[in-house]
């Protein structure tokens, strides 16, 4: 299993600090965050989803393009994927981001899933999303270059089993899903094993990041005690990754592991290295 990063991850570098800092790492692939970073944000402190430093434009020339490509190649590492925020039915931007995946030579882009929120009825957003992936499956095919849906708490995709509904459909060569067991303490917990042998061929990514209910006072009006996630670091959440790296060796996974930590541990060079060296640990425990 190789390892790389999410730039969602990493706000504060540059395109070519991030590159460097990977290499440094010992990481073998970087996943470019594609979203625009809000114009009132380009002046604040730098964060994961605001003035995200290593973000590719979603309005994009080649020249844009070629800093990204530029920067992994000078470090001698792989763009390994493009990673937007796509709107399930958007096939134009959808194309797009194929566009600009096949500009930087990556192998994967993620592809849009619907959010749950109680305002629309799960069957009509199911197939909806059915409809979006087999469109999206042609295109991936057209591209050479393979599409993803995340396991994600607040979608209709939270559980591995739940992702596997929406792409059993599809053929695993150019559409697949991406595991994330961090997700899964906010929402869709299944045994990891259990969860990578339903996938089965269509897990693709996995990304690594931990995270870890808290309680909150007593309400003083109905006395309930509620429960909120928050993101923790690798060792201090409720995935035990050790575990997970066991299982995905179990399933023959040969796939990436993706590093994407919120927790604000540790800044963005120090945190790269503890992810790698823990990954590693695990990954090759002789």
């Amino acid at each position: 299993m190789r390892i790389t990063v999410f730039t969602v991850a990493t706000p504060d570098l540059e395109p070519a600090q991030l590159a460097a800092a990977a290499k440094r790492a010992g990481l073998d692939g970087i996943e470019w965050r594609y979203q625009d970073v809000p114009k009132p944000q380009k002046d604040a402190p730098s964060s994961f989803w605001g003035n995200n430093k290593c973000s590719i434009p979603t309005v994009w020339e080649e020249k844009d393009l070629e800093v990204f490509r530029e920067a992994a190649a000078r470090s001698g590492i792989q763009s390994a994927a493009v990673v937007p925020y796509l709107t399930p039915g958007d096939m134009a931007g959808t194309e797009r981001v194929l566009r600009a995946a096949r500009y930087l030579g990556a192998s994967f882009i993620r592809l849009g899933v619907h959010v749950y929120d109680r305002t629309r009825p799960f069957a009509e957003l199911f197939a909806q999303q059915r409809r979006y992936l087999k469109q999206a499956e042609e295109l991936c095919r057209a591209y050479g270059i393979k599409g993803i849906i995340e396991t994600h708490h607040g979608t209709i995709a939270p559980t591995a089993s739940a992702a596997y509904r929406l792409v059993e459909e599809c053929d695993p060569a150019h559409i697949g899903v991406l595991y994330d067991p961090g997700n899964m303490v906010y929402e869709g917990y299944e045994n990891y094993r259990m969860g990578m042998e339903i996938l089965g061929p269509y897990l693709a990514h996995v990304h690594a990041k931990n995270a870890a209910w808290e309680q909150l006072p007593e309400d003083p009006e109905d006395g309930v005690t509620r429960w909120r996630v928050v993101w923790a670091g690798l060792k201090k959440g409720v995935v035990d990754w050790k575990q997970v790296i066991d299982d995905l060796r179990a399933v023959g996974y040969k796939g990436c592991i993706g590093i994407e930590d919120f927790s604000g541990q540790w800044g963005t060079e120090e945190m790269l290295a503890n992810f790698a060296g823990s990954l590693r640990k695990w990954l090759d425990p002789k």
